[in-house]
């Protein structure tokens, strides 16, 4: 198929043009047909121009220009939503990136790191996330030297790792879905081989128990999960929905409803696993992406990242995703295209019923009092903190870095035990003292990985360096949520340190700080505050809310006054 060859990049076309608010934000599916055309993609898409129809189009690539056209013959497209399928040239997708420039929502150079396991891994390891313990066995790569495996009857060691049975063998490519799981021959022996579901089997028993000789292969501790797996669908790093299916490995039989869809059920995440979507979605650069979890003993594993993926059979799924692209592009795009965004979008076609709204008509509430007598409510008196100033951010960091001191000291902080920074250079100075203390925090979670991967069994000194890893990582977190709050403020931040007494001694001033005889005991507290700005539109905001109020919660058709007071 041949299509126009588009403008160049910054010319217009007169096919873009459309709708009250000119130009639309067009949005391009570039994925293989049957992933484009699913019924989650159409489902999602079709919500997102019921809620933006006045500022966002989409539109599919078709197949055949994406496989058989060059990509400057590719249509133009102000976002791209493109992910890697079953015979997708990934390669090209990348180029028409580079080409035009799109906004893209999952990376596409980072898929390739989602078809190799060995690279998914090692992302996890790098970001702190939770992982089977596992083994690499690469053969026949010119790359990389061959893999040495010793195989038992009912262990095998690879490149000197012991993995008693059960294990899981993993193909490297993350396109091989071909998964054995081995058993140890007090259950029997034998194994369980996993496959893409077909019909109702997802998996078969087979008696063979050795290990394929042939291939590169992950081998991973198994982990029991009571026979349930989590898939966590992610859409951007606040949102995640999550839902349990049978085990594959239990046995094989596909449970199915009476629609014929796989029976899942819905799954609660609990705090630490949000966490955990979270950091997936950073760190593969995926705002849609899917991924496997296993629960055991209190832990949650993630032993699969799947990239681009979608709930099957969910409204509100597709609704809430809906939502979070639509707004994820808008703010993305709206600024640098001069589109026009009203202060508040609507959320569908129909309008929303009113917030009051208890289907009482035009009868006006009579209701019984304690008394016995009735009572006709005559006026509502609103009382109202109108949404016009930004909240006030606070954040509260115990330090007890000496270079904290020393800022403490040069801005003469002891006469009062406080200093309060609010110049755009002091506030630079604490900046670049988190962006330091961060990078040396990085370096050295970095150093302890490298000596945690040198012990090989988990004896005391492993233990302690798991230990120590654990506390720089949490520090990493507050150094970098502390650098990106600096960051994000600019003018509008203000920044108090305090000291506070690291045991008991010491007494509370009026201020809430704390008093300290002598200095070789004390920690610091940074405190980070944002206070709120006030919007040109509160006042014009406020009479509206006024007349909204009439009209929404009329009392009578003779009596609707309604006294507003801001705050």
């Amino acid at each position: 198929m041949s299509i126009p060859c588009p403008p160049p990049p910054g010319e217009e076309s007169t096919a873009y043009q459309s709708g009250s608010q000119g130009k639309k934000i067009r949005i391009g599916i570039c994925a293989m047909n049957r992933k484009a055309t699913s019924k989650p993609m159409r489902a999602i898409m079709s919500k997102i121009v019921d809620y933006y129809k006045d500022w966002l189009e989409y539109f599919i690539f078709p197949e055949s220009v994406i496989i058989h056209e060059p990509v400057d013959r590719w249509p133009l497209c102000d976002c791209l939503i493109s992910f890697h399928s079953t015979d997708f040239p990934l390669h090209k997708a990348i180029e028409y990136v580079k080409l035009r420039k799109p906004y893209v929502i999952n990376d596409l150079k980072r898929q390739y790191d989602l078809l190799d396991r060995r690279k998914v891994f090692r992302t996890l390891a790098k970001e702190g996330i939770e992982h089977p313990r596992h083994g690499v066995l690469i053969r026949s790569d010119s790359n990389e030297e061959d893999g040495i495996l010793v195989e038992h009857n009912d262990h095998i060691e690879v490149n000197g790792m012991v993995f008693n049975k059960p294990f899981v063998e993993k193909p490297v490519s993350a396109e091989d879905h071909n998964i054995y799981i081995y058993y140890p021959s007090s259950v029997g022996g034998g194994s369980q081989r996993l496959f893409r579901k077909i019909n109702n089997r997802s998996s078969w028993y087979s008696p063979v128990s050795e290990v394929r000789k042939d291939g590169s292969y992950i081998y991973e501790d198994f982990i029991p999960a009571d026979g349930t797996d989590v898939k966590v669908y992610a859409v951007g790093p606040y949102y995640a929905h999550a839902e349990a299916r049978k085990a594959p490995g239990l046995d094989g039989k596909v449970e199915r409803d009476a629609d014929g869809k796989e029976v899942r059920y819905p799954v609660i995440l609990s705090h630490k696993e949000k966490m955990i979507a979270r950091r997936v979605v950073l760190a593969f650069g995926q705002t849609v992406c899917g991924f496997d979890l296993l629960r055991a003993n209190g832990k949650s594993y993630v032993c699969d990242v799947n990239g681009f993926s979608f709930v099957k059979t969910s409204t509100k799924y597709y609704e809430d995703t809906a939502k979070i692209l639509g707004n994820t592009i808008m703010r993305r795009l709206a600024s640098t295209m001069s589109v026009r965004i009203p202060y508040q979008l609507p959320v569908g076609e129909q309008e929303a019923p009113p917030l009051l709204d208890l289907g009482l008509g035009d009868d006006p509430p009579i209701v019984s009092t304690p008394s016995g007598k009735l009572m006709e409510l005559r006026c509502v008196l609103a009382v109202i903190r109108h949404g016009d100033r930004t909240p006030k951010q606070k954040m509260k960091v115990v330090v007890h870095d000496e270079r904290f001191f020393a800022l403490f000291k040069k801005y003469d902080g002891f006469k009062k035990n406080e200093i309060k920074m609010k110049r755009p250079n002091q506030l630079m100075e604490v900046l670049e003292l988190a962006r330091e203390i961060l990078a040396e925090h990085i370096a050295l979670r970095n150093s302890l990985l490298m000596s945690l991967e040198a012990y090989e069994d988990s004896g005391e000194e492993s233990q302690r360096v798991e230990h120590e890893l654990e506390e720089v990582e949490d520090a990493i977190k507050r150094w970098d949520q502390m650098r990106a709050v600096l960051e994000m403020y600019d003018e509008h931040r203000s920044e108090s340190g305090g000291y506070e007494e690291s045991e008991t001694e010491g007494a509370s001033s009026s201020s809430g700080l704390v008093e300290f005889p002598t200095e070789d005991r004390l920690v610091m507290e940074c405190r980070l505050d944002s206070a709120g700005e006030e919007s040109h539109t509160s006042d014009s905001d406020i009479d509206e809310e006024g007349g909204d109020g009439r009209a929404t919660r009329r009392v009578t058709e003779r009596y609707s006054p309604i006294a507003i007071q801001t705050a």
